[in-house]
């Protein structure tokens, strides 16, 4: 190669080009971002709408319908989901991976501005938000200390949310568990009926009384002056000597039918920590900055706020994501670290010369380095799949440089008192189309991963983009630097009788190697029978390999969720929720429990647990200590509690891997199958903590009011609706009160003995066009009903939701398989059927990618080895090892109890760009000595003698460098091990077979050549003995 002759004429010239490379990957390394995985959250809008005191069927019929309709225009939409309560609803839309956030959210805005057209004239305008990316919070705290709730509310909210949303690269901070500053006006029936007044003309005098105006300008010459009407409250007290109304001169305050307190919002939620009551605090980063780098100046920051907190009070760090992460990358760069050690090691026990290891070893860290510089220019952070290629890289990248080292020595050996300069030049160029063959088909089986979508493309393309780079400049070194310090370091030793070259005799091994191969040539059908029988059992052990999306991974940390029957009171919840978290906190290994309400949805019923575990090493694994806070709930079964593992796609896939909804065009339909379904989910040994949206028998108290009583009294329904959420909700902002620069709300609502009396509610009074004030009762009644607290709807049609785990021993495609099982013997009604969403979608995504992946590989691989062979045969013949490779790789996960997941799929399609190498390398010098002369049999056993060595020291090279991978010591490693084992067993196992296919394989096809060719002759020959 001319790149080669240059480099070796001009040794400065070749240093100088790849310290350039080293150098710039070195300053790139210091900008690049951490991360514990690359970004795979689609983009997602949220679309939030009330309508104050509409029930969830009036609320779907009515807003959630209009949106639906509306928005399902969008283009790009993977799912479209709403939940219904009272008076609110949540509409998710969620997009392809590939839709862009931005653009999403605008068409979403649009077409639900255009919907609000057909929603009833009280709706408030749909709030659109994006969910951000990365919006799972990197660090969650809790304010805790002898103070009253309210004031921890206060401090959270004014002081530590205020100082946290300082800090660079922080989103947002939520609070949850506070119970906010709030005035409330409390009223009492028995005077408002007295005094003839309805909660109407409370509301609007409270209202037209507390304003501030600007009232335009006066002008007079050079001078302006401004107007203001100054009519806002300037203290809590003034509130209560609001006239509401004066009756025959005599003004009636606020004071005197209720009376006006400096309080706090009606208690809806709670937080504890370490068995106080509490604040929580999550905190979220900006999209796109260095998770590590936020959460260290957060923690600096908490600090800080510390000092400055009101005496008695602590500001505690719950969790954060960082230690994680770093522990995760910091085990990587030692497995990179250590895996170089091994693979150099490799080389000296075969060569036992330092400066041969120096020469090929220089490969591993150029590679790695240079490779920063790409990372640093496609925008990739340092993450799990990033610095697993680049570990798994490891033993790759040093293969061109040992195979042309070997070479350079072969030479050097065989034709004595050659110039080194020229025996590196002869010797790289010699082998040049061997290593580009390598190298070009292990970096095309990536290619594939363009035509793959969702998630397998996201998390694979990193990984793809930054082995190829590596790989590829490992192929510029073998091809620069290696020959060049070759012909200047290399030395001999001094021949030793019985030695072949610097002091190597031949070996054992290659004697064996080569009597195992006469016998294979001699026998060939025995090893084509071995080949078939080895290909056919993949198609057996696939059967008892589980299939997974992800391994778990153990981040010392659960979830326990769990929700209360209909009706239960936030008290109950609480009181639940403290017991649980009292005798969690007593299982071994269990550092902290911080029950707090649930925050998605805003029920009372719901609650959800934080559990903290002491780090892997001084406990038993992660499954045993969820099965014993599993007998801790089945106490409570009342509660439908379950345990949830924390997930690498983090957001509602934490909720629960198993996730299906029931689907169906009416409700009613689904709500005595679903009972059904849910009956006979419970009693399948594959699944463990399954449980479903079942909220259909909310107690209510229900105002029936007839309609043409009403009219005759003019009495209109949407008062009476407005004055009984009025008095009896309390959570309508009726006007604000200012102080210090803050706004408080003000709302108001009955006394509480009041408020929770039902006969209070029928002495209501409502406005009337005819009789001024009447009564409730004397045009309504008031019934108890039970009705749904909550309506899900997916895909335009009415659902229930059910949630699960994989139950300890099975994989998620075993779980996935028993829920269609189940659904199978159920024969739903026509119209009804059950969809899986999150990591059961996923995985059907994944599995049809990677067969995708796979099959386009192996075809892209042919491609390139025709074209550098120049022959459509040979390459027939090097990837036959391809399908032979495969059992062995199912062999290793099964006997390590490991199940196909992304990991070892991904270690499958790495594993069939690797052992095609030693095929490459076997045919390129058959061809070679064929062309020579040399008769078949004595060229196939002297080029796999010659090529033996490089074989082995490549492939063992390989296996050394994960060596530490496949151990699985340290964080995130057990997710990382899939990998290296698969590629390790596939390796080592199918090492020898494919020692001997190769040749066998190659003789039948120049025999078929040959008798080809004598055909030919004959025939030729035949008509010209004719003439």
């Amino acid at each position: 190669m001319r790149l080669t002759e240059i480099c070796v004429q001009r040794p400065v010239f070749a240093f100088m080009l790849i310290l350039f490379l080293a150098v710039m990957g070195l300053f790139s390394f210091f900008d690049l971002g951490v991360d514990l995985f690359p970004r795979t959250d689609p983009a997602t809008v949220y679309i939030n709408t009330r309508l104050p005191g509409a029930s969830p069927e009036e609320m779907v019929s009515q807003v959630v319908m209009p949106l639906e309709e509306a928005v399902s225009a969008v283009s790009g939409i993977d799912e479209l989901r709403a939940f219904v309560t009272e008076g609110s609803s949540n509409v998710i839309v969620t997009f392809t991976l590939d839709k862009d956030i931005s653009e999403a959210v605008e068409e979403v805005r649009e077409k639900a501005a255009g919907a609000v057209r057909r929603m009833p004239p009280n709706v408030l305008p749909p709030v659109v938000r994006k969910a951000d990316p990365d919006s799972d919070p990197v660090v969650t705290m809790a304010l805790s200390g002898e103070s009253s709730v309210r004031e921890l509310t206060e401090v959270a909210d004014k002081i530590v949310r205020r100082a946290l949303e300082t800090v660079d690269g922080v989103a947002s901070v939520s609070i949850s568990g506070g119970r906010k500053r709030q005035i409330n006006i409390l009223l009492d029936i028995n005077k408002l009926n007295g005094y003839n007044l309805s909660a109407q003309d409370v509301e609007r005098a409270v209202r037209s009384e507390n304003v501030e105006t600007p009232g335009g300008r006066i002008i007079r010459g050079p001078q302006e002056v401004g107007v203001r009407t100054m009519g806002r409250v300037e203290q809590v007290e003034q509130f209560n000597n609001i006239i509401i109304k004066n009756v025959n001169g005599v003004p009636i305050r606020v004071r005197d039918v209720g009376f006006v307190e400096d309080g706090m919002a009606e208690r809806r939620s709670f937080a504890y920590y370490q068995g106080q009551p509490a604040v929580l605090m999550e905190v979220t980063r900006q999209t796109g900055t260095n998770t590590v780098k936020v959460v260290d100046e957060v923690l600096a920051k908490v600090d800080q706020i510390n000092r400055q907190l009101p005496a008695g009070l602590k500001l505690s760090v719950v969790k954060e994501t960082a230690t994680y992460i770093k522990n995760s990358v910091h085990s990587l760069e030692e497995h990179l670290v250590l895996g170089s050690l091994f693979a150099s090691l490799i080389i000296w026990l075969f060569i036992r010369d330092f400066r041969t290891v120096l020469i090929s070893s220089i490969a591993i860290p150029t590679s790695i380095i240079t490779t920063f510089s790409i990372m640093r220019y496609l925008d990739y952070t340092l993450n799990s799949m990033t610095l697993l290629a680049l570990t798994l890289a490891v033993g790759i990248v040093i293969d061109d440089a040992i195979i042309v080292l070997e070479n350079i020595y072969r030479y050097l050996e065989t034709y004595e008192g050659i110039d080194p300069k020229r025996a590196a030049i002869d010797a790289t160029k010699e082998i040049s189309l061997a290593v580009l063959a390598t190298t070009l088909s292990l970096v095309i089986i990536f290619v594939p991963i363009a035509f793959v979508s969702g998630y397998a493309k996201r998390y694979l393309n990193q990984f793809g983009w930054t082995m190829s780079f590596s790989i590829l400049v490992s192929m510029l070194v073998a091809f620069t630097l290696t020959p060049t310090l070759s012909a200047r370091v290399l030395k001999l030793k001094s021949r030793k009788a019985g030695e072949l070259g610097h002091g190597h005799k031949e070996q054992p091994w290659e004697r064996g190697y080569l009597r195992v191969l006469r016998w294979a040539l001699d026998h060939r059908l025995a090893i084509v029978a071995i080949c078939l029988v080895t290909f056919g059992s993949t198609f057996i052990l696939g059967r008892f390999i589980g299939r997974d999306w992800m391994p778990q991974e153990d981040q010392s940390e659960l979830g326990i969720s769990m929700e209360m029957p209909e009706g239960s009171s936030l008290a109950a919840t609480e009181k639940t929720a403290l017991e649980i978290a009292s005798k969690v906190a007593k299982v071994p290994g269990v550092t902290t429990v911080v029950p707090a309400s649930a925050g998605f949805i805003d029920r009372v019923t719901m609650a959800r647990f934080t559990v903290l575990l002491v780090p892997p090493g001084q406990r038993g694994p992660l499954n045993e200590t969820a099965q014993q806070i599993r007998a801790i709930l089945r106490d409570y079964s009342y509660a439908r509690p379950a345990v949830t593992f924390p997930n690498v796609l983090g957001g509602r896939d934490t909720f629960a891997p198993i996730r299906a909804s029931l689907m169906g065009p009416d409700f009613d339909q689904l709500v005595p199958i679903s009972r059904e379904l849910l009956e006979r989910l419970l009693k399948q040994p594959e699944l463990a903590d399954m449980r479903a949206n079942l909220n259909f028998s909310n107690p209510e108290l229900q105002v029936e009011i007839d309609r043409q009583l009403a009219s005759d009294l003019g009495v209109r329904v949407a008062d009476v609706a407005s004055a009984v959420r009025l008095l009896m909700s309390g959570e309508d902002e009726i006007t604000t009160y200012k102080e210090l620069g803050e706004q408080y709300p003000v709302t108001m609502r009955l006394m509480p003995e009041q408020r929770d009396n039902p006969e209070v509610l029928s002495r209501l009074l409502v406005p009337s066009a005819k009789l001024g004030l009447i009564r409730l009762d004397s045009i309504a009644r008031l019934e108890r009903g039970v009705g749904p607290s909550r309506i899900d709807r997916v895909g335009r049609q009415y659902a229930i939701s059910f949630y699960g785990n994989p139950a300890p021993g099975y994989t998620l495609g075993d779980a996935a398989a028993a829920v269609n099982r189940v659904v199978n013997d159920m024969d739903l009604p026509v119209g009804v059927r059950l969809a899986f969403s999150g990591q059961v979608k996923i995985l059907e995504e994944t599995t049809a990618n990677m067969v995708l992946a796979i099959g386009l590989a192996s075809i892209f691989m042919y491609m390139v080895l025709a074209a550098q062979f120049e022959s459509l045969v040979h390459p027939f013949i090097i990837l036959l090892t391809l399908p032979l490779s495969v059992p062995f790789a199912l062999i290793s996960l099964l006997a390590t109890g490991r199940s196909l997941n992304l990991f070892s799929a991904l270690g499958i399609l790495l594993l069939l760009g690797i052992v095609k190498k030693n095929g490459i390398l076997q045919v390129d010098y058959m061809n070679r000595l064929l062309e020579a002369g040399k008769p078949l049999r004595e060229a196939i056993l002297e080029a796999n003698k010659v090529r033996l060595r490089p074989i082995l020291m490549t492939t063992f090279s390989i296996i050394a460098g994960l060596i530490p991978t496949a151990v699985a010591i340290g964080t995130g490693a057990a997710t990382r091990s899939a990998i290296a084992v698969t590629i390790i067993g596939g390796q080592l196992l199918c090492l020898l077979l494919t020692l001997l296919v190769v040749p066998v394989s190659y003789s039948y096809v120049e025999d078929a050549k040959a008798w080809l060719a004598r055909r030919r002759a004959a025939a030729l020959e035949a008509p010209a003995a004719g003439d």
